[in-house]
Order: C-alpha cells, then sequence, then structure tokens
C-alpha cells in the first residue's frame, strides 16, 4: 500500500504534466506556418552518478568523504553517491539491491565476502581497465592480496587495505613488573606460553586477576604447528583437522585456556563482559593477540605504553596465520563502468590507503604507502608495525568456496566451542569434525570457473599485474 501510495503521488504530477506538456506542443504544431522548433540538443557531457556501497565506522567515513569530495572537485563530470551500511547488514543489503535491480556500481568487499558475489557472477573482471590505464599499476601492491581478489587471470578487485591476524599487543609496564624482555619477532609459541604465565596474576583464593594471554583465531595455531583446515583452499574435498599436527596446533590454544590458565575461556571471557580490547586497556590481560585494526582505540591509552610483535613461530619453525583485507569491485550491472573505474581508483588509491594507514585503521595494501611515513615509519605507536608488511608473506586464507561459512558454522564451531571451555580434548572433536566436513565438501558442485569468466577480449590476470 505505501509503495502504491507513493507510486500515486510521484505519477499523479507527472500525468498532469504530461497532459500540459502535450497540449502545448499540439497548440505549438498549429501555429507558426505550420512550423515547430527544433528539439534542443542533448548535453553531450552531462554528468554521471556513480553509487558506491562500503561499510566503517565514523573515521573510516569521514576518511572517504573528504577524499571523494576533493576528488569530485576535479571530477565534476561523475557524481559520487557514498551509500554507508553497516557491517551487520552489509552483505544482506546488497543482496536484496542486487534481487531489486538498483545494486551500487562499486561496492567494498572483505577477502571472504569477495568469494560470495564472485561466485554469483556479480562482479565485472576489471583487465581491461588495468591494461590500459597508464596511471595505475597493480605491481604495487601485495601479490598475496591481489591473488586473492583474482580468478583464473582475472582481477576482480583493487585492494585497499591487507589485515593479517599477525599482532600480539603487549603491554611494556606489565612486562617490566614481571621482569620479562620484550617479545621479538622471532619468538616461539613456547616463548608465549612462558611470558604468559609469568603475566598471569591470582588472588589468593586463585582467581585470576590479571591474564597473560588472549586470542580468538584458532587458526593461527593450526597453521603455526604445520596443520591446514582442507587439502586445497580452491577446491576442496578433504578436511584436514584431524591430521597430527593440526590437531596439535588446537590443543596447545585450548591448553592455554584450561590446562595453563593464562588465557580465558570464552565462558569466562562472556562473564568478564568486556571484549579483549577493553581487558587489555584495563591491564587485566597483558597480551592479546588480533589484527592492527585495534589500533585506532588503543592509541588512547595513556597510562602504559604498548606495542606489537608478530604471532610466534610453531614448534617447527613455521610460521603463518589467518588474514582480512578490504578491497573495491565494479558489479556486473554498473551502467557507467568506465566512471566507476575512476572513482574505485580514488577509493582505494594513495590519498585513501595513507590516510587509512596514518590513523592506524588499516595496512595499506599498496607496498609503496606500506613502506612509507604514512605507515611504517609512522611515528604514532604501534611502533614495530612494519613488521605486518613482511607478515604478508605468511598469511592463509579462508577456503574459496561458496560453502565455507555454512560448513564452519554448522559442522566445526560447535565441536571446537566445547574444546575451548574444555569439555572434550580436540582429538574427539575433529573425529566428528572430519567425516561431516567431508561429507559436506562431498556434495558441493565445484564452484566452475569457467562458468563467470568473462569473453574474450578482458585480458588475463598475467598481464594486468605487470603494470
Amino acid at each position: 500500500m505505501l509503495l502504491q501510495s507513493a507510486h500515486r503521488r510521484i505519477m499523479g504530477p507527472m500525468r498532469y504534466r504530461a497532459k500540459r506538456l502535450t497540449a502545448t506542443v499540439l497548440l505549438l504544431a498549429a501555429s507558426g506556418c505550420g512550423k515547430s522548433s527544433p528539439p534542443p540538443p542533448p548535453q553531450a557531457n552531462a554528468p554521471v552518478t556513480v553509487k558506491v556501497a562500503y561499510w566503517g565506522g565514523p573515521e573510516e567515513m569521514a576518511i572517504l568523504q573528504g577524499v571523494i569530495e576533493r576528488w569530485q572537485r576535479q571530477h565534476p563530470q561523475i557524481q559520487v553517491r557514498l551509500e554507508h551500511t553497516p557491517f551487520s547488514v552489509y552483505v544482506s543489503r546488497l543482496l536484496t539491491r542486487m534481487a531489486g535491480n538498483v545494486a551500487p556500481d562499486i561496492m567494498a568487499t572483505e577477502v571472504n565476502m569477495f568469494v560470495n558475489f564472485w561466485a554469483k557472477g556479480a562482479l565485472l573482471p576489471l583487465n581491461r581497465f588495468i591494461d590500459h590505464d597508464a596511471s595505475f599499476h597493480l605491481k604495487e601492491f601485495f601479490p598475496e592480496v591481489v591473488q586473492r581478489f583474482s580468478v583464473d587471470g582475472y582481477v576482480y578487485a583493487i585492494p585497499r587495505d591487507t589485515a593479517p591476524f599477525a599482532c600480539i599487543f603487549y603491554n611494556k609496564r606489565l612486562f617490566d613488573e614481571a621482569g620479562l624482555s620484550y617479545p621479538s619477532d622471532d619468538w616461539t609459541l613456547e616463548d608465549l606460553l612462558q611470558a604468559a604465565q609469568r603475566l598471569t596474576k591470582r588472588d589468593t583464593e586463585g582467581h585470576v586477576e590479571q591474564y597473560g594471554f588472549y586470542a580468538w583465531a584458532w587458526q593461527n595455531f593450526v597453521y603455526s604447528y604445520g596443520g591446514w583446515l582442507v587439502n586445497d583452499l580452491h577446491n576442496p574435498t578433504r578436511c584436514l583437522l584431524g591430521d597430527p599436527k593440526a590437531v596439535q596446533g588446537l590443543q596447545f590454544y585450548a591448553d592455554l585456556m584450561n590446562k595453563y590458565q593464562v588465557a580465558p575461556t570464552p565462558v569466562a571471557l562472556g562473564n568478564l563482559a568486556m571484549g579483549a580490547q577493553q581487558l587489555f586497556m584495563s591491564q587485566r590481560v597483558a597480551m592479546f593477540s588480533s589484527g592492527i585494526w585495534e589500533t585506532p582505540i588503543l592509541r588512547q591509552i595513556t597510562d602504559f605504553d604498548w606495542d606489537v610483535a608478530m604471532f610466534p613461530k610453531g614448534p617447527s619453525g613455521t610460521r603463518a596465520f589467518g588474514t582480512g583485507g578490504t578491497g573495491y569491485c565494479i558489479l556486473q550491472s554498473s551502467k557507467h563502468p568506465e566512471a566507476a573505474w575512476e572513482v574505485l581508483k580514488a577509493l582505494a588509491g594513495d590519498e585513501a590507503q595513507t590516510q587509512l594507514g596514518e590513523q592506524g585503521l588499516a595496512q595499506p595494501a599498496n607496498q609503496r604507502i606500506a613502506q612509507g611515513p604514512a605507515w611504517a615509519e609512522h611515528p604514532l605507536p604501534p611502533k614495530n608495525k612494519r613488521m605486518l608488511n613482511d607478515a604478508v608473506r605468511y598469511v592463509v586464507y579462508e577456503p574459496f568456496i561458496l560453502e565455507w561459512r555454512e560448513i564452519y558454522e554448522l559442522h566445526v564451531l560447535p565441536e571446537l566451542d566445547l574444546v575451548f571451555n574444555g569439555q572434550q580434548p580436540a582429538v574427539d572433536a575433529v573425529a566428528r569434525i572430519v567425516p561431516k566436513v567431508n561429507a559436506a565438501l562431498a556434495q558441493r558442485k565445484p564452484t566452475a570457473v569457467a562458468q563467470y569468466a568473462p569473453s574474450s577480449g578482458a585480458g588475463k590476470a598475467s598481464k594486468a599485474a605487470s603494470r
């Protein structure tokens, strides 16, 4: 009813204006020796509108709005409409808009979200723009995140930032009080355990008052022990969590919480009613593992110094960790792809990446910027953030299949929750996880790359990456 009412409110005046216009035209045609005036010529340089869907907090919104506002002064022929959506409903609203044929021209995408939209055939390959734009150089970007946004040689997103889960934030004051040396980037998981034990404090009844450590990315421990989630990230057929190395990594992570009690269990963390960031800032946890996006809030700390170290190596010296990151795509449905490309370059360009890096919101995906004064050499904490430029080499992405998130939430997470809360050992959990995941993988239809590959003439990523 609301839509019909709105339709009437809009169409009523339009019909009235149309009738008046028709009457005017007939009157003019009947006068002036039977000749009518020629129609006005079309506007050759009429501005086009490019809509951009994105998420982000107030700081990120301000940066993007400022970047686009300055860019538009030099490009008045393109009107950019920034359309912010909270991350929690971002995907669902985009899918709704796509179904209603009102999708944006450009969308921000996260490295795992990207898989879903690519698999739906929603994204435009960008090679033809990259190959013919002398002002753009894809080779400047970290190749790992470029590869994540590429399929079968076609580039579908331009990276804006990369986000390895490689940061161990640590409280220097608590290390000093415990007589501990600050962690180096070459430390091991055993070093982390020993430091966490020294940094954990209990009251007279044995209750923990200060935890030594906290981490949420359990995958890091699997990778550091030499394990994997699946046998092939792009076409997985078997779950490898049952491998002894993966089991050891899972159990070590669980033991930090249940055996050594140097980290809060998920239940204990919930009872504290504080996130890891708040626990760290209130000095109730001495170290926590996360990503560089924690930085803007942590820079508000005034009563102690802090820094970051790279996530530790495993027992055999293996170094690997999960990762995130953001890029921008052009949708296949865009009516103005050429204009959208120009806007995309601004969104993922030097100014945006520089400002995001300076504020500590994100690690620039452009290596030139990441290695310079906006990031690695920036004076604000963390001092050791340059280590993340090296950490990118060790990142491991989630499986590149549409079904992975559902498989994880249905078959993996429920069993691991029991492990992490001390209710079952890792070996029992994976005995139930592996056959369920294998069955789910066997039922899925392999994503046909050729199904979504563009027709000839788009160019390949091998050529694009050399620019």
